[in-house]
């Protein structure tokens, strides 16, 4: 999915000030939204006749995998193996383990009535069933370890059909995704964000931008791993035109970045999916306070929460 966001959360003010840490910042969540578990199937919101729910029987995953191919696969770069062609999905092992967000088009008939989907990985969860999917690119592990007293989430999968790639589809999903970080006060936001094609001389000022200017502190850098370790320093920085290099981003890695995220030392070259992959950092501490009193759009007092008021999205 490559659609930026923007906003407020909710109509509820949260103070304007730097927060120290995740468990300082807490409480000003709490305030922000309940944290009300949502049980399978149940939704988070609606906008118009887009609803977003929490997923995690294996008939709704199913097409969630099926709207994955559709983009991943049909409409992108990624190469399937026989079984993907044949089952038209793309799956994984950390499918059954993770929760899906699904927006649903309740106006149109199946199959095609999901248009939009993310999959989240909680540590505990993660802990137990065989780690995260980031584990496969980025050495996380030492990033983890050394913040025992942190819950981390995994975000990843995230895609929208062609049709809804919109405001409103992504003011839902994050809608969601926000909502349910909080109810299971997460203090940190993982995942990798990716560049369309395997060559990274295409986007070498972009690259380099990362690399210079938003490269983690080493309290949270982690590397990709070194034998698939690719550099981000592709150009000096005093070269790097500032505008250039941030129009050229993905529109969904600069929403993370206005978000306060960091980004991992090296690139990971995807070349089952054609993409190349950079590691995203979100220390929910590290959020820029003013997004918590003004996250949203005008779209977003349109949005019917029955479970959490929740931060939205929105396109550039």
């Amino acid at each position: 999915m490559t659609m930026p966001m923007s906003g407020r959360i909710g109509a509820t003010r949260c103070r304007r000030r730097e927060y120290r840490s995740a468990a300082e910042l807490r409480p000003v969540l709490d305030q922000c939204g309940a944290r009300r578990m949502a049980p399978d199937g149940i939704s988070y919101g609606t906008l118009g006749s887009l609803d977003v729910r929490l997923c995690r029987r294996r008939a709704d995953i199913r097409l969630a995998q099926a709207l994955r191919y559709d983009v991943f696969y049909r409409e992108m770069a990624a190469v399937p193996s026989a079984l993907a062609r044949h089952r038209g999905r793309d799956e994984d092992r950390h499918d059954a383990v993770c929760d899906h967000l699904l927006v649903f088009d309740t106006a149109q008939q199946k199959p095609n009535q999901v248009v939009g989907t993310y999959r989240v990985l909680r540590q505990d969860i993660a802990e137990r069933r065989g780690g995260f999917y980031t584990q496969s690119e980025y050495d996380i592990q030492p990033l983890i370890a050394a913040n025992p007293q942190l819950r981390f989430m995994e975000l990843g999968r995230s895609c929208v059909r062609q049709p809804y790639r919109t405001k409103r589809t992504v003011e839902l999903l994050w809608h969601a995704l926000w909502g349910y970080a909080r109810q299971h006060r997460i203090d940190v936001m993982i995942g990798c964000a990716s560049f369309t094609g395997v060559d990274p001389s295409v986007h070498a000022m972009a690259l380099s931008f990362l690399h210079h200017y938003r490269l983690a502190g080493p309290e949270w850098r982690v590397r990709a791993h070194d034998q698939h370790h690719q550099s981000m320093n592709l150009m000096p920085k005093e070269q790097i035109d500032m505008k250039a290099a941030v129009k050229a981003l993905p529109p969904l890695i600069k929403a993370y970045l206005r978000l306060g995220a960091v980004i991992g030392d090296g690139a990971y070259i995807d070349h089952q999916f054609g993409t190349i992959d950079v590691f995203i950092c979100l220390p929910v501490a590290l959020i820029d306070p003013r997004y918590f009193a003004h996250f949203g759009a005008p779209d977003a007092a349109q949005i019917k929460a029955p479970v959490a008021t929740a931060m939205t999205a929105s396109a550039d």
